[in-house]
C-alpha cells in the first residue's frame, strides 16, 4: 500500500467516529485531516516523541487525538486538549468519548500543567500580542526539559497568500458565529525571535503544501537541563 493510500485509510478511520456528532463534524474532520498537510506531518517519526505527555491548545473537535489514536504511533503517555468553543468540545466528546481528554477553557487562562510537547496550530493570531507572549511564556514554563512546542502560524511577510489565508480565517470565524474577528499576526522571523528570546531553539518548515496559504510550522525545543 502506498503512503498516500495508507494515510487516506487513517483519515477515514479517524473521521468515522464524528458521524455520531453530526454531518458537519464528520465532513469537517474528513476534509481537515485529508487536505491540511500539518496532520500528516505530525505523524512523521520523531515529530511527536513516543510516550509523550501532549498538550493540544486550541484543539477544536480533537482531530489530532483522533488521528493519533487510529495511527497507533506515536503512543502517548497522556493527551489533553484545551478548546474555547463549547460546540467543538461537545463534538469531540460525542465522537471520542467523554474521557477523551478535551476540556473547555480559554488558553489565555487555563492551567497547562506539565507536558513534553505542546501543539498550537493556527490559534495565536486570534489573540492580542500581549496575550500571545503570555501564552508562549506559560508554554515554556509548562514544558519539561528538552520539551518541544509545535507552533503553526501564517507568515505575515508572504504577501498575497498570507492575506488570502486571513480572509479565509475571517470568513470561517464569521460563519461559525464568532463575529467580526481582528487578527494579530507576525512574520516568521518575528515569531522565531520571540521564541528564541524565551530560550527555545527553533526550526521552521513550510506547512501549506497543496494549499494557497502561507503557513509555517515552527518546531521550538527547550534545552535539556544538566
Amino acid at each position: 500500500m502506498s503512503v498516500a493510500a495508507d494515510y487516506a485509510r487513517l483519515v477515514e478511520a479517524a473521521s468515522a467516529p464524528y458521524r455520531a456528532a453530526g454531518r458537519f463534524a464528520w465532513h469537517f474532520a474528513r476534509g481537515k485531516l485529508r487536505y491540511d498537510p500539518v496532520f500528516q506531518a505530525l505523524l512523521q517519526p520523531g515529530v511527536i516523541p513516543e510516550n509523550a505527555r501532549l498538550l493540544d491548545l486550541g484543539c477544536g473537535q480533537g482531530l489530532l487525538a483522533a488521528l493519533l489514536d487510529v495511527a497507533g504511533a506515536p503512543r502517548l503517555a497522556a493527551y489533553r486538549g484545551v478548546e474555547l468553543m463549547a460546540r467543538d468540545v461537545a463534538r469531540a466528546r460525542t465522537a471520542l468519548g467523554a474521557d477523551c481528554g478535551v476540556e473547555q477553557a480559554d488558553i489565555r487562562s487555563a492551567k497547562f500543567g506539565t507536558a513534553d510537547i505542546v501543539v498550537l496550530l493556527d490559534v495565536v493570531h486570534f489573540m492580542g500580542r500581549e496575550d500571545q507572549d503570555a501564552v508562549l511564556r506559560r508554554v515554556r514554563d509548562a514544558l519539561a526539559a528538552g520539551g518541544k512546542l509545535l507552533l503553526r502560524v501564517g507568515d505575515a511577510d508572504s504577501g498575497l497568500p498570507f492575506r488570502f489565508g486571513n480572509w479565509v480565517d475571517w470568513t470561517v470565524a464569521l460563519a461559525r458565529g464568532h463575529g467580526a474577528t481582528r487578527f494579530h499576526c507576525r512574520s516568521v522571523a518575528q515569531w522565531r525571535a520571540a521564541l528564541e528570546a524565551l530560550g527555545f531553539t527553533v526550526q521552521t518548515e513550510p506547512m501549506s503544501r497543496g494549499t494557497p496559504f502561507a503557513n509555517v510550522l515552527l518546531a521550538a525545543r527547550l534545552p535539556l537541563r544538566s
